[in-house]
């Protein structure tokens, strides 16, 4: 019987070493309770291992290590954008270490277009850090994504869109990784 339990204990401390699938980025104020919590549950339901601040850190957890490590073991990123994100220096940071490590990044734009999207200089950032979170964004800005529109439109499609993107980029990743070895 302890044994058993052993060896389960063993599984799950494995698999928790693990990296995630894919890393979602957001920011929680305008998105955490909709789209990033629904893409979480679906891609969780495939048997995918997504990556979301409130459903995997744990009390204890080192904010900046355990999300830093996560992003640099994702093999893609989730960008939810929304009308708040760029107010957030933990969206930007998260955003520029995606770009920065070459990740594939799939945007979603929520209730905000391309277009809108700014950093804003309220004084805590220093100007490097205002230049790695524009050239971020900028890169993000002109990545072809999903947009949305949380007035007229239909939340489990975009997620169902999200998700087939996910996987569809998922695969050609280890088509990709198998084709090199």
């Amino acid at each position: 019987m302890q044994r058993a339990s052993a060896i389960m204990l063993q599984r799950r401390i494995m698999s928790s070493r693990q990296s995630c699938d894919v890393f979602i980025n957001h920011r929680g104020i305008d998105t955490k309770r909709t789209v990033a919590t629904l893409l979480y549950d679906h891609l969780t339901m495939l048997n995918m291992r997504p990556f979301l601040d409130n459903k995997t850190m744990k009390p204890g957890d080192k904010l900046f290590d355990k999300i830093d490590s996560a992003i640099r073991g994702c093999k893609i990123g989730v960008a939810v954008f929304s009308p708040t994100y760029c107010e957030s220096y933990f969206c930007l940071h998260e955003l520029a270490l995606f770009m920065e490590s070459n990740k594939k990044v799939i945007p979603i734009f929520c209730d905000v277009k391309p277009s809108e999207l700014r950093v804003v200089d309220n004084g805590t950032c220093s100007q490097k850090e205002l230049q790695r979170f524009s050239r971020a964004l900028e890169e993000a800005k002109y990545t072809v994504g999903l947009a949305f529109d949380s007035l007229k439109g239909n939340w489990s499609e975009v997620v169902t869109n999200a998700s087939d993107i996910v996987i569809k980029s998922l695969m050609e990743l280890e088509n990709e990784r198998k084709a090199r070895y």
